[in-house]
């Protein structure tokens, strides 16, 4: 069960060392998510999910208050929300999120980071329907225990509470997510380490030694196209 987080964690890592281009994706994922309703996080919960989730990133106040601004006033960018499915070297399988506001830009450089990396892409529905969509909360300062004492007392239901690598992680499904947090907020946790809405594989994959690398390529180069915001896959990479 631990591999979840791992690929979690990995994937925060690697984020944490590419800030200026994770905080500029937040910038367009908060704009959005603001105009799909009020600007305001209290009353709207795509909103709320995102700033939860900036937070764990440390993204800068005056980047969020920006985009939030932005939705604010007259300007109306009209984005999409896109997914691309595919196929990695040996077999893996990779799930790619977009927002994007040109679709003839964005398809052929998903399509051509998968040709050029050893992957290539999929029809609708060939990947997705072996992920789960899933909610990842994840403390510290509190036992699995205690956490799960928190969410029976709040009637809040969740998959999974384990401990992995000195926090504790919760896994619910993603219509949980704010009644988790609230749950805990309320008995004293002021910060997460991990608030995300992901998509989780149901099986994993290891890679032959000699296909790794491809393969790391192969996810850095799609997250680093300008309109993916999101790079899920079931490869369980070694400690």
């Amino acid at each position: 069960m631990g591999r979840k987080w791992n690929n979690i964690k990995e994937k925060k890592a690697s984020k944490d060392a590419n800030t200026s281009k994770v905080y500029a994706k937040f910038g367009v994922e908060i704009y959005v998510a603001a105009k799909k309703g009020e600007p305001d996080p209290e009353s709207n919960r795509a909103l709320k999910v995102v700033l939860e989730r900036a937070k764990t990133y440390n993204v800068p106040k005056a980047i969020i208050d920006r985009a939030l601004e932005k939705a604010k006033g007259s300007a109306d960018e009209n984005y999409e929300e896109l997914r691309y499915e595919g196929f990695g070297p040996s077999g893996s399988m990779i799930i790619v999120d977009a927002l994007t506001n040109n679709v003839n830009r964005t398809a052929p450089a998903v399509r051509s980071v998968f040709s050029k990396n050893g992957g290539n892409m999929g029809v609708s529905g060939s990947v997705a329907y072996m992920f789960d969509a899933t909610a990842i909360i994840g403390l510290e300062g509190k036992s699995v225990d205690e956490v799960i004492e928190v969410l029976l007392e709040a009637d809040v239901d969740v998959r999974d509470v384990l401990e992995e690598d000195e926090a504790v992680i919760v896994y619910a499904e993603p219509d949980q997510f704010h009644a988790v947090q609230e749950a805990l907020k309320n008995a004293g946790v002021d910060e997460f380490t991990v608030a995300e809405l992901t998509m989780l594989p149901q099986t994993y994959v290891t890679l032959p030694e000699d296909t790794q690398a491809q393969f790391e390529k192969l996810i850095d180069s799609l997250e680093d196209l300008e309109d993916v915001q999101q790079v899920y896959h079931n490869v369980e990479f070694e400690e």
